[in-house]
């Protein structure tokens, strides 16, 4: 038990800026052997993760928390196998730290270049997914960095019994034990300290919802990364392979509902809309997805499924992370663009065609931090993006932008050479 909040964040802010200067001077060697090192000993643990989230998960059930926050919450032994195949591959990337480019000779006769070095002390707050835990850890370790993490109250358990396989692994290998440091405390007050030490934390990256982000947009002192939600889109252009259509749109919705790249609103061009939505929308209603949708799309699916749901104005900008999506029809490319920079949340939108015109305009115009072709929006994460892990998505334009993978977690100085040169 923690009696004196601001005093224990403290001190965890002072311990995390002594080890971010050894981080920064850590050999990359002594990095990736440290992610192995965590590696096996999640594996050694698999078990003891899987009956620590155990607690979690009943507590979860007798809490009433909804079925999206509890998928976010499980741990399986495939998950466990995903977070050990993240940590090898951070390993496996290459080190940014130390690169020096751009380096070229000014008229003065003095080179100038830019180094690639870490942030620092990164603050990590959030909820319900034990594995960023160890996404966090990776990168954060990897590119030099300490950071400490405050996941959710919900998820104790799980996340304690992590990060006793990250300090084996750090203790194993030498490195500074206070690299990283989970908060042990479920006080919302812990959150309140930690977005509010410049001193001690560089930068803060919040993952959960719009709620927890909002609020440390708000009050916090220190520079923050972050998305408030993730409205995906995926549009069926009228020149798009409708079988295609069909598989990417089932995709992004049903692959995972808990996710910020989920399908949440899927428009389709009017001219195709009878052709596509009614074997589409009976795929969706076995699945038990919920569909919402404007009165061209009740049209289209009528006969074919029923209890779809005439969708409101609030639709359009909503973010179920739930089985439940709203279906619009629309005229044209433009319109469907038009929708989309009003509504979502420029996170990731998808287009199905076969015109590559069109599949440019809609890279260019759409303003999203991923946007894509031909593909589902599933795919819109640091693991599948070869970052090995992400410690989070980015809609901010500074200083990062997408899934924030090591390159993100870093910054640059300018390093400059001579030899005696004085200016004039």
């Amino acid at each position: 038990m923690v009696s004196n909040i601001k005093n224990y964040m403290a001190e965890l802010g002072s311990k995390a800026r002594r080890a971010s200067r050894k981080m920064a001077s850590a050999s990359t060697q002594q990095k990736n052997q440290t992610l192995f090192a965590i590696a096996k000993h999640l594996e050694l643990q698999s078990e003891a993760l899987l009956n620590a989230n155990k607690k979690d998960m009943n507590a979860g059930v007798e809490k009433g928390l909804d079925a999206a926050l509890l998928d976010r919450l499980e741990l399986t032994p495939a998950r466990i196998d995903s977070m050990i195949e993240g940590l090898k591959q951070v390993a496996s990337l290459s080190d940014p730290i130390g690169e020096i480019n751009g380096m070229k000779y000014m008229p003065s006769g003095i080179q100038v270049g830019k180094m690639r070095v870490p942030l620092g002390v990164i603050g990590i707050i959030y909820e319900s997914r034990p594995n960023v835990t160890i996404d966090a850890a990776s990168l954060c370790l990897k590119s030099g960095n300490a950071t400490i993490l405050r996941g959710g109250s919900e998820a104790l358990h799980s996340n304690q019994a992590i990060a006793a396989c990250i300090y084996a692994g750090l203790e194993e290998i030498g490195m500074p034990l206070d690299a990283v440091q989970v908060v042990s405390t479920t006080d919302r007050e812990a959150v309140g300290e930690l977005i509010t030490m410049p001193e001690f934390v560089d930068v803060i990256i919040p993952r959960g919802g719009k709620g927890l982000i909002e609020r440390i947009s708000r009050d916090a002192k220190v520079p923050v990364i972050k998305h408030l939600d993730g409205i995906c889109h995926v549009y069926v252009d009228d020149r798009g392979d409708l079988e295609k259509a069909a598989k990417v749109a089932f995709n992004a919705k049903t692959q995972r509902y808990g996710t910020c790249c989920t399908m949440e609103t899927l428009l389709v061009h009017e001219a195709v809309a009878a052709d596509l939505l009614p074997s589409l929308a009976a795929l969706y209603q076995e699945q038990n997805v919920e569909l919402r949708g404007c009165p061209k799309t009740i049209a289209a699916i009528a006969g074919a499924v029923e209890g779809v749901i005439a969708a409101t104005e609030e639709d359009w900008s909503t973010e179920y992370l739930a089985p439940v999506l709203s279906i619009k029809c629309v005229d044209s490319m433009d319109t469907a663009i038009e929708h989309i920079n009003q509504y979502g949340s420029h996170h990731t939108d998808s287009i199905i065609t076969e015109d590559y015109t069109r599949s440019r305009q809609f890279i260019t115009e759409v303003d999203s931090s991923s946007v894509m072709v031909n593909v589902s929006t599933r795919f819109a994460d640091g693991f599948e993006y070869g970052l090995g892990a992400e410690i989070g998505v980015s809609t901010d334009k500074i200083h990062v932008r997408g899934p924030v993978g090591l390159e993100g977690l870093t910054s640059e100085k300018y390093v400059v050479l001579g030899d005696g040169h004085i200016r004039q």
